[in-house]
């Protein structure tokens, strides 16, 4: 028996929200005296697989193969689930992130399997085996009942903390050909977001609406997450305006996001947006409208002139950073 975690590789990196995975898996594989193993596809260094051990894995399945370098989410669900059935694994665990919510459900039917998404919390039983998540767009929690014997789990990024659990790990190629079937359907260009901190993997991130009145008025906000360190963002009506490109939404129907700070500029706050973002830790609002509903979900709340509040900010955190 086994706890199975997918690291997916970037350019033969692992990113924070592994090291996350191995951290609840290995919480996961105590609580029901099991082994943590991980699968990753693709070309990884030996030095990145080790710091998996770090957090906990004892054993790294490596897959190669050429037929697998672009990601589909058939062709991936079917390498997973075959390191699944070599491994004996009893819980799979995925983040849930665009791919693992694609191949999670395609392996739930695959191993017959049941399957929570957006996972928050360890377990809170193994026996019933029971996982706590969000539900009504963040403003509930229902506690879920997996009841196969198999278990699939989709981790929500940032809900569960790094713990080191040193250990030994072995990786090991695991020998998988693709059935040609499953390959037919292949991206036909994939483009890599380049030199820029994605909103998926940023712990700090600077949001701007339509408060900011046009695209030519975005570079204060540039200012402040270069001076963070932060990834950039923007509500909806923006990314349909043009101002922003789409892979900067974040909301509901964007991409779903729990950093350690979330500052919003010129957002308003509608439920739609607030869904995606409510599971960041610490959230600021910047508005005009002392009404707005973005007020009553924020940590801290500035009633202001983004154009002029902004700017100001900015000038403080060089200044604090300056005298660090």
């Amino acid at each position: 028996m086994s706890v199975l975690i997918y690291t997916e590789n970037f350019d033969g990196k692992f990113k924070k929200a592994s090291f996350e995975l191995a951290s609840y898996g290995s919480a996961i594989a105590k609580m029901l005296g099991a082994e943590l193993f991980a699968v990753t596809v693709g070309e990884t260094s030996p030095a990145e697989l080790e710091k998996l051990g770090t957090y906990g894995v004892q054993k790294v399945n490596v897959i190669k193969n050429s037929k697998l370098s672009a990601f589909t989410a058939q062709a991936y669900s079917a390498a997973i689930g075959f390191a699944a059935k070599q491994l004996n694994a009893t819980v799979v665990i995925f983040g849930n992130n665009p791919n693992g919510k694609a191949i999670a459900p395609r392996l739930a039917v695959r191993l017959d399997a049941s399957l929570v998404a957006g996972a928050t919390e360890l377990p809170t039983s193994v026996s019933p085996f029971t996982v706590k998540k969000r539900v009504y767009s963040g403003k509930a929690f229902a506690d879920t009942v997996l009841s196969k014997p198999i278990k699939i789990i989709t981790l929500n990024q940032n809900s569960y903390k790094l713990l080191e659990n040193p250990t030994t790990v072995v990786a090991e190629q695991l020998d998988y050909e693709p059935n040609d079937a499953i390959l037919k359907a292949q991206p036909t260009e994939v483009v890599k977001n380049a030199g820029k901190l994605s909103v998926s993997d940023a712990d700090v991130i600077v949001s701007a609406g339509r408060g900011l009145k046009a695209s030519e008025n975005w570079g204060m906000i540039e200012e402040m997450a270069s001076i963070l360190g932060a990834a950039t963002a923007c509500s909806r009506p923006v990314s349909d305006l043009g101002w922003r490109p789409h892979h900067e939404h974040v909301g509901q129907t964007g991409k779903v996001v729990a950093p350690d700070l979330y500052i919003a500029v010129g957002i308003s706050g509608a439920v739609q947006h607030l869904a995606g973002v409510n599971s960041s830790k610490v959230m600021v609002a910047i508005n005009t409208d002392a009404d707005a509903p973005f007020f009553e979900a924020a940590t801290y709340g500035i009633v202001g002139d983004a154009f002029e509040v902004v700017p100001k900010l900015n000038a403080a955190l060089k200044a604090f950073k300056h005298n660090q």
